[in-house]
């Protein structure tokens, strides 16, 4: 699937991804490939991303954003966020983060 993560000042991340882990309203969860669609509130917590294998990703300022990996989690990047918005449709993902 297809994962973007918009803030008011830019797009900071754009890549194909096998999954993606959110801070809900209600709680934690997670969105595999071809998960329905949805659209849910997300709190402060931190977004958990497993990279696609071979895809090509797009971060901007990938030291001021707020991303970071784990060096036993080479193709997963955590990225930090405050609250947002979330919707996945047509297993495109898109985050609009505070």
């Amino acid at each position: 699937m297809y994962l973007e993560i918009v803030t008011p000042e830019a797009v900071v991340f754009r890549a194909q991804v096998e999954a993606v882990k959110v801070p809900g309203h209600d709680g934690e969860f997670q969105m595999l490939n071809n998960h329905a669609p949805i659209v849910s509130t997300l709190t402060e917590g931190e977004v958990k991303i497993n990279l696609a294998a071979g895809s090509e990703n797009e971060i901007k300022r990938k030291d001021q954003v707020g991303f970071r990996t784990e060096t036993s989690e080479p193709n997963v990047l955590y990225y930090t966020i405050k609250g947002g918005v979330l919707e996945m449709k047509d297993n495109k993902a898109i985050i609009l983060a505070d």
